[in-house]
């Protein structure tokens, strides 16, 4: 094989994991699925956003219907304020409701939105008033653990009761 063949084939090897290395980039920006699509922007605002993080997938019923466009503090309710992207081609009632949800083992937070029953439809600018935040695992573990200890607590303050005595 001559020398110009094999610069040939490690040019080529080379541009492959180059090409590999962008794809795996942009899978870990969330930017593999951009779309140019138009959208339309709604806001919804939460007490606690967990691990959300901006271009995080909007889903309804398991499909992909938008991103998330940005996160903000309310400085007068310190709320944070999401902003969602929704693809024009989707259209959902004024009274639906979006949850943080995780999916899968690495904890990958999205929206989840849940179409409501208004005949008015949700347009850009609008808040969505019915949300659901973030479940923080620590809280529901610090929550099990304080149940568990007061109910220790309490079976021990309460003295038992005499056997063998009658009424």
């Amino acid at each position: 094989m001559s020398q110009s063949k094999v610069d040939v084939w490690v040019g080529l090897f080379v541009l492959l994991g180059i090409l590999a290395l962008v794809f795996l980039a942009l899978r870990a920006g969330n930017l593999a699925s951009y779309s140019w699509a138009p959208t339309y922007a709604v806001d919804a605002k939460f007490h606690n956003i967990g691990g959300l993080k901006a271009r995080a997938a909007v889903k309804s019923a398991g499909v992909v219907v938008g991103r998330v466009e940005g996160i903000r503090l309310d400085p007068h309710t310190y709320e944070a304020v999401v902003t969602l992207n929704l693809n024009q081609a989707f259209e959902f009632p004024a009274d639906s409701s979006v949850a943080i949800l995780t999916s899968g083992l690495l904890g990958e937070q999205y929206l989840g939105l849940e179409p409501g029953s208004d005949d008015r439809m949700l347009a850009a600018g609008d808040t969505i008033a019915y949300t659901q935040g973030a479940i923080v695992l620590e809280n529901l573990i610090s929550q099990f653990l304080y149940s568990m200890a007061d109910d220790r607590g309490s079976s021990s303050s309460n003295p038992p009761a005499a056997s063998g005595s009658t009424p």
